[in-house]
C-alpha cells in the first residue's frame, strides 16, 4: 500500500473520528514488563487539550467510516455522500506503533462505522489491540469503542486488550434514538454496558485468590450523550447519566454539543450555534454530582428541568435555597462547605486543616484561594456577621454577574487536525 493511500485513508478517518470526545485516559494502571513499548501506569496519557476541552492526545481514528446504519446526526450515516476508506488492521497496527516511536502520540483510540454487522466490526477492533498487545508487546493506553448489540465472547476478550471501553448512549432518550436512528435499538446499547460491568466485578473477585488474574478494562468503561440534536432537557439527560453511573460503574459519562450537519428537518439547521455553554453547565452539573454529594434533584426538577447558562449549577442552587445560608466558614462541615459556591474540594481541605489553629477571616479565605466573588455573600467568618448579608438573591445574582467575565463570550471552536490545510 502506497504511502499516498495511507495518508488519505488516514486524513478521512481522523476527521471522521473528531465527533467523539470521550478519550480519556486517566484511571488506567497498565505497566511496561520486558522492555517492552509504551506505558500508561499512574495518570496514564499526558494529554493536551483544545480551547473547547477535547482531548487530542491519542492517535484518535475510525477503522472506517462505512456504516450499515443512516443515523441523522451521523456524519458517516449510509446516506451522506463523503469519501470513504477503510484500514485494514495491520495498517492500524503500524501506524499505531510508528507514531508512538517518533513520540507523536502516547496512546490510541479506535472506533469504527459497523460495517456488515457489530460482531463483523467488533472482531476487527479487538484484532488491532492483540496485535499490540502480543505482536508489538505494546503496554501504551488503548481505548477501544464497544459496537453496540456485540457478542459476549467478543467483549469479554475486548478487555482483556483494551484500558478502557466505551459505547456510546449518542442520544439520551428512547425517544429521540428512535426518531433520527429508527433503525437502532436502545436495548442494544445496554448489553455491552452490562457485559464490560460484570467482567470488571468478576475481575476484581478473582484477583482476591488469584494474583496473576489478566487485567480487565482496568480504566473501565465510559459512554457519550450528544446534546441539543433532540429536545431532551438538562433534567433528562442527567436523570439519564446518573442512570448510567450508578447502574453500570461508568468511569466517565461525556457530553457532546451537536454539531450541525445535515439539512434534516429532525435536527437543528446547519448554522446552528454549538451548543457548548450548555455543555459546560452539565459536566459542571456532573462533577456536582459525582464528587460535592449532590443530588440529582437538588440541581434539576421538573419545575427546574433546564440549568441556568449565566451561571454555574452550584451557585444556582444557592441561590434557589436561600435558607440553607449562612454558612459558618469555622463551624461547618466538610459537606456543608463543599456546598458554598466559589470553594472547591481543594480549598475546602485547606480550610478545615486551617481552622484548626486560629479562627479565619475574609483575608484568610482569599489566600486560601476562595473565589470570594461569589463566597462572600454566603459565609460567615470571624470578622464577617450576619448582619453584612441578608440581601435577596436576585440582588446576589445581579451583583455576581455584574463583575464577572466568561470566557463564553464570542466563543469559537477550535478543533484541533492532525494535517493542516
Amino acid at each position: 500500500m502506497s504511502f499516498e493511500r495511507i495518508k488519505e485513508k488516514l486524513t478521512i478517518l481522523a476527521d471522521a473520528a473528531k465527533y467523539d470526545v470521550s478519550c480519556s485516559s486517566s484511571g488506567s494502571n497498565r505497566t511496561n514488563k520486558n522492555k517492552g513499548l509504551g506505558d500508561s501506569t499512574g495518570m496514564g496519557i499526558c494529554h493536551t487539550y483544545t480551547e473547547d476541552g477535547r482531548c487530542v492526545s491519542l492517535l484518535k481514528i475510525l477503522l472506517t467510516n462505512h456504516c450499515i446504519f443512516d443515523c441523522a446526526y451521523c456524519v458517516t450515516r449510509k446516506s451522506n455522500d463523503i469519501k470513504r476508506a477503510a484500514f485494514k488492521v495491520q495498517e492500524v497496527v503500524d501506524l499505531t506503533i510508528n507514531f508512538y516511536r517518533r513520540n507523536y502520540i502516547e496512546g490510541l483510540f479506535l472506533s469504527s462505522g459497523i460495517f456488515k454487522n457489530a460482531d463483523y466490526t467488533m472482531e476487527r477492533l479487538v484484532r488491532v489491540a492483540k496485535k499490540l498487545r502480543t505482536e508489538e508487546n505494546f503496554h501504551g493506553y488503548i481505548h477501544l469503542k464497544s459496537i453496540p448489540s456485540a457478542s459476549d465472547e467478543l467483549m469479554a476478550e475486548a478487555g482483556l486488550w483494551a484500558d478502557r471501553l466505551s459505547v456510546n448512549i449518542e442520544i439520551p432518550s428512547k425517544k429521540g434514538l428512535k426518531l433520527l436512528a429508527p433503525d437502532k435499538n436502545f436495548d442494544d446499547f445496554i448489553k455491552p454496558m452490562e457485559k464490560v460491568k460484570n467482567e470488571i466485578i468478576q475481575y476484581k473477585e478473582d484477583r482476591k485468590l488469584i494474583k496473576s488474574t489478566p487485567k480487565y478494562a482496568p480504566a473501565g468503561q465510559s459512554t457519550q450523550m450528544i446534546v441539543g440534536a433532540t429536545g431532551e432537557s438538562d433534567f433528562q439527560v442527567m436523570k439519564t447519566a446518573n442512570h448510567f453511573y450508578r447502574n453500570y460503574r461508568m468511569k466517565r459519562v461525556y457530553y457532546s454539543g451537536y454539531v450541525p450537519i445535515s439539512t434534516d428537518n429532525r435536527l437543528p439547521q446547519l448554522g446552528t450555534a454549538v451548543p457548548i455553554l450548555r455543555e459546560n453547565r452539565l459536566y459542571q452539573t456532573d462533577w456536582l454530582m459525582r464528587f460535592y454529594g449532590f443530588n440529582i434533584d437538588e440541581l434539576l426538577n421538573k419545575e427546574t428541568p433546564f440549568l441556568d447558562l449565566k451561571v454555574d449549577p452550584k451557585l444556582s442552587w444557592a441561590l434557589r435555597n436561600p435558607h440553607y445560608f449562612p454558612i459558618d466558614i469555622n463551624k461547618a462541615s466538610k459537606h456543608e462547605l463543599a456546598r458554598i459556591p466559589g470553594i472547591g474540594l481543594k480549598s475546602v481541605h485547606k480550610i478545615l486543616q486551617a481552622r484548626r489553629f486560629r479562627k479565619l477571616t475574609m483575608d484568610h479565605l482569599k489566600n486560601i484561594g476562595v473565589a470570594l466573588n461569589r463566597a462572600r455573600y454566603f459565609v460567615l467568618t470571624a470578622n464577617r456577621s450576619y448582619a453584612d448579608l441578608g440581601q435577596n438573591p436576585s440582588i446576589i445574582r445581579a451583583k455576581i454577574l455584574s463583575n464577572s467575565t466568561s470566557k463564553f463570550r464570542n466563543q469559537t471552536t477550535n478543533q484541533l487536525s492532525l494535517f493542516s490545510s
